[in-house]
């Protein structure tokens, strides 16, 4: 039985349908009209008509052809994001359709950072597994300003982010308020119990463009600023610094945890500051969430609030090894109004 494309009339003159929209985002995807064809199984003088078309109905030219390939013109970005905000929507639709009197199924984009997907990756899959197995979970890990835009565009459906800026797009469930803390080398632990932002002005350190965006804004008004030796963005180059023998390193206090409790990374707090990263879950406020993503959603809360139980963001005493089971649910709850509180300012 043919399959039958509602059509989204743009004009009077004629109509954009579906099917020419899967057909423009397999274009930009593959960068290329004829590799397109071939993908999508039809001919290419068939498929540059669609392209034609969708262009004399906007009036705008979408794609620049190249003598190898083709590239999308301003108009052309924009419109591939519109294109990919429709089909999700209907994916969405289908889904929630299909499982509203069934068990949660379909497919889920979860975004997640560098520094958090390691935390988050093991127990959210198993969780998936035995809670919702008939979900499919896709993974993505960018920085939380590309999950930030990928989130407003529709390529992700829920995501961590850290300090997230309020947006009306977007909505916001805090999660935890994570203390940034000094890293070293073991053997530099000596007698030290904290580092102080003095010490932190002269002493060459190393961190993330991103948190060093989140540190300086938080100490700013002190008048200190930090003395940063490198900024890499690859958090297993800075764990291998750290191993070696080199530091300090100013990072969230979970990214090398597993390191800290077996003794191998030192982790120190900033005495005469509060420095800490805001985790928050977000998804787009303009849609009624699927029960997959919603599925989602609750397991990722689950197995952050069972990383908190686990004593993952707490803070080690004089650069000790992290105690298990330092969080208790009442420190939690502290934690959580705390976020919600730095949320809302």
């Amino acid at each position: 039985m043919p399959v039958c494309y509602p059509t989204i009339a743009l004009q009077d003159r004629t109509a954009v349908d579906l099917r020419s929209l899967r057909y423009f985002v397999q274009i930009a995807e593959s960068g290329s009209i004829t590799r397109a064809a071939e993908q999508l199984d039809i001919a290419q003088p068939a498929l540059t008509r669609q392209i034609q078309g969708i262009e004399a109905e906007l009036g705008s030219q979408l794609l620049v052809r190249l003598p190898r390939g083709v590239r999308l013109t301003v108009a052309g970005r924009q419109f591939l994001d519109h294109c990919r905000r429709i089909l999700r929507e209907l994916d969405h639709a289908r889904e929630e359709l299909r499982n509203r009197s069934e068990v949660p199924s379909g497919r889920v984009i979860l975004g997640l950072s560098p520094t958090v997907g390691p935390l988050l990756l093991p127990g959210v899959v198993d969780r998936v597994r035995r809670q919702c197995p008939q979900i499919t979970l896709k993974i993505v890990e960018w920085f939380s300003t590309q999950l930030y835009d990928a989130l407003l565009a529709g390529r992700v459906d829920v995501a961590v982010l850290t300090n997230a800026p309020p947006s009306r797009a977007l909505k916001l469930t805090p999660l935890i308020s994570e203390p940034i803390v000094v890293l070293t080398p073991p053997q530099l632990r000596g007698t030290r119990r904290f580092y102080t932002l003095a010490e932190l002005s002269r002493t060459p350190i190393v961190t993330s463009e991103a948190i060093r965006h989140i540190v300086e804004e938080q100490i700013g008004r002190s008048g200190w600023r930090l003395n940063v030796e490198a900024e890499i963005d690859a958090i297993e180059a800075i764990r291998q610094l750290l191993l070696r023998g080199m530091g300090p390193v100013i990072m969230p206090v979970s990214t090398f945890h597993s390191d800290i409790e077996a003794g191998r990374i030192a982790a120190f707090q900033i005495a005469d500051a509060t420095v800490h990263r805001m985790l928050a879950l977000a998804y787009p406020t303009e849609r009624k969430l699927p029960v997959a993503i919603d599925e989602i959603s609750r397991v990722v809360v689950g197995e952050m609030n069972a990383l908190f139980d686990a004593g993952v963001f707490s803070v080690p005493s004089a650069g000790a090894a992290a105690p298990r089971g330092k969080g208790s649910r009442t420190q939690r709850r502290a934690n959580t109004r705390r976020a919600r509180a730095d949320a809302r300012s």
